[in-house]
């Protein structure tokens, strides 16, 4: 059962704010917003999507702190009553949207909170992805750093020995036996280097982010949206509950982001594909597909990166070297252990009495 995956973290006291009433948008004003949110996404060059629990329970997967979430039911000795296993799960029609959008060129990269493995099993190639909590279809070595990908959920969470070997060569060398581990993050973990440093500096060079299904209580992942608005780019948040960063957001979608993405896709003439098991990674021989992040992904996106930075300080008349360590360091900063943040007085109010 997927919600499993949640028993087998340690224990955490402070799992944020849970079961907040969820709103809705009336009919009319979701088409609006919708008709809007494509204009914006046509005007942008740099789109990147952020994604939560919210976009995966529409393929039976529960949320985490909504009104019928995991660790909201929990607070009762409860256990949520729609959960399937999540090898038996299948990508909805948001991830096989967002596959769509990266691969007409509408969005650039998406940044997962998730751990499900849908966004991998919809065929989204990793180039395009940060998976910043783990996936339950990857293994890690611990010796050559590979990442495979499995045809079953791993056995255990929280980067625990699986019981298997890398079966990896390289330089035409083998690994020579390295034990392979599970990459799901447990609350005392750092966050995987280079899904973060990509997180971050598509985030940053983003004319849009768009959150989907998150409301953006665990940092530093839920914090990356808002990187842009110092460089003059704008945040869009599709969420049905209250978010921490409502009131940064230059429009806010209360709806299910099925129909978000269905409706913003028509208008922006892309197709939704079916989801297929032919492209589905997991449905191939276990370790014959790696998954990793390259250093040549990385050092590319640096020099865009780099170069934003240089522009956007000539444009303000900084130093670009002030701009570029100040985003530097806070990068650096964000490189910690996953969490949830202390909410401050008045988003806790905001929160609880929604």
């Amino acid at each position: 059962m997927s919600c499993n995956y949640a028993d087998g973290l340690s224990k955490y006291e402070n799992k944020g704010i849970l079961g907040v009433a969820e709103i809705f948008d009336a009919p009319e004003a979701v088409e609006e917003k919708c008709e809007q949110l494509a204009k914006m996404m046509l005007a942008s060059k740099h789109i990147v999507v952020h994604t939560g629990a919210g976009i995966s329970t529409s393929a039976g997967i529960p949320d985490f702190r909504g009104p019928k979430g995991v660790w909201t039911l929990e607070e009762r000795g409860e256990k949520p009553a729609v959960n399937i296993s999540f090898d038996e799960a299948i990508p909805t029609r948001t991830h096989m949207a967002l596959k769509a959008l990266v691969a007409t060129g509408h969005v650039q990269y998406i940044v997962s909170q998730n751990i499900d493995g849908l966004h991998l099993r919809s065929g989204l190639d990793r180039e395009h992805l940060s998976e910043l909590h783990g996936n339950m279809f990857i293994e890690v070595c611990t010796k050559c750093r590979r990442q495979y990908v499995r045809n079953s959920p791993a056995p255990t969470v929280g980067k625990k020995a699986t019981g298997n070997v890398c079966p990896g060569t390289g330089a035409g060398r083998a690994c020579r036996a390295g034990k392979l581990i599970d990459n799901i993050l447990d609350w005392e973990h750092d966050l995987p280097e280079n899904d973060l440093q990509l997180a971050f500096m598509h985030s940053a060079m983003a004319d849009l982010n768009i959150c989907l299904g998150t409301t953006l209580q665990i940092v530093p992942s839920g914090d990356l949206p808002l990187k842009n608005l110092k460089h003059g780019g704008q945040l869009v948040i599709c969420n049905l509950q209250p978010t921490k960063h409502d009131k940064k957001a230059g429009m806010k979608i209360s709806t299910f982001v099925d129909a978000v993405l269905e409706k913003v896709a028509k208008r922006l003439g892309v197709e939704i594909p079916e989801f297929l098991p032919e492209d589905d990674p997991t449905k191939r021989d276990s370790y014959t597909v790696q998954w990793n992040i390259t250093c040549s992904m990385v050092k590319k996106l640096e020099k865009r990166y780099d170069k934003m930075i240089q522009e956007k300080a000539k444009l303000k008349k900084r130093s670009s070297s002030t701009t570029k360590d100040e985003d530097r360091a806070e990068l650096k900063r964000n490189n910690k252990k996953l969490k949830n943040e202390d909410l401050d007085e008045e988003t806790n109010k905001v929160l609880e009495n929604a």
